[in-house]
């Protein structure tokens, strides 16, 4: 009986693989665009969360983490109200290079915080009040509560929340539905390794070809 019972589990966890494959295989294009159509394939809601919380995870600033998300902005900044909001960035964004790749500096606003609670407050009011379109975070530090926390605002407010967070994050438990790992390469290109993502297994990694800086 044992061994019967095994085998119905087996058969049972294959049979929920191929239905979540096929889940995947019909998703509806629900998500914002990343401008990439090699990524958009691999992601749920084929983009960035329209309303959810995604990690990008990194070992050094400047490596091509914010051109991946410029097309998506730019085209928020155009279709989107609604304002792009940077917390505590570490670095000031360059608004002619902002400007270059499309976005809309009217719509941009940057908030810095005194203290790590500032920046948790701050971040959760942009995600939940409703008039932001993106809200851009830098996050060294996260428990899986404040995470949650975040991923909730964002489903409030039906607001797009991206965290750049250190790569060694990838080794704890996080709330948020998308999590990438980014990494440089030549010629202009980053790997990207999807840690986790909505509707199954994470695929291999995908190398995407960004526009110059």
């Amino acid at each position: 009986m044992a061994a019967v019972d095994h085998l119905l589990q087996a058969r049972a966890g294959a049979g929920a693989s191929l239905w979540r494959a096929r889940e995947f295989a019909r998703r509806a294009s629900r998500g914002i665009g990343t401008g990439y159509a090699a990524l958009d394939a691999a992601l749920y809601e084929r983009g960035w969360p329209r309303a959810g919380l995604a990690e990008l995870l990194g070992d050094a600033h400047g490596i091509g983490e914010l051109r991946l998300l410029m097309p998506a902005l730019a085209a928020l900044s155009r279709q989107d109200a609604g304002w792009i909001v940077w917390v505590e960035p570490p670095f000031v964004p360059y608004a002619p290079a902002l400007q270059a790749a499309g976005v809309d500096l009217a719509k941009v606003l940057l908030v810095y915080a005194k203290s790590r609670g500032e920046r948790l407050w701050a971040l959760e009011q942009a995600l939940s009040h409703g008039t932001c379109s993106a809200v851009l975070g830098w996050l060294a530090e996260a428990s899986f509560a404040d995470l949650r926390r975040l991923l909730l605002a964002a489903r409030h407010g039906h607001t797009w929340g991206c965290l750049f967070r250190p790569a060694s994050a990838a080794r704890q438990a996080s709330a948020a539905e998308l999590r990438l790992r980014l990494a440089a390469r030549p010629n202009n290109r980053l790997q990207v390794a999807i840690v986790k993502r909505r509707g199954g297994w994470p695929p291999a990694a995908i190398e995407v070809e960004l526009a110059a800086s």
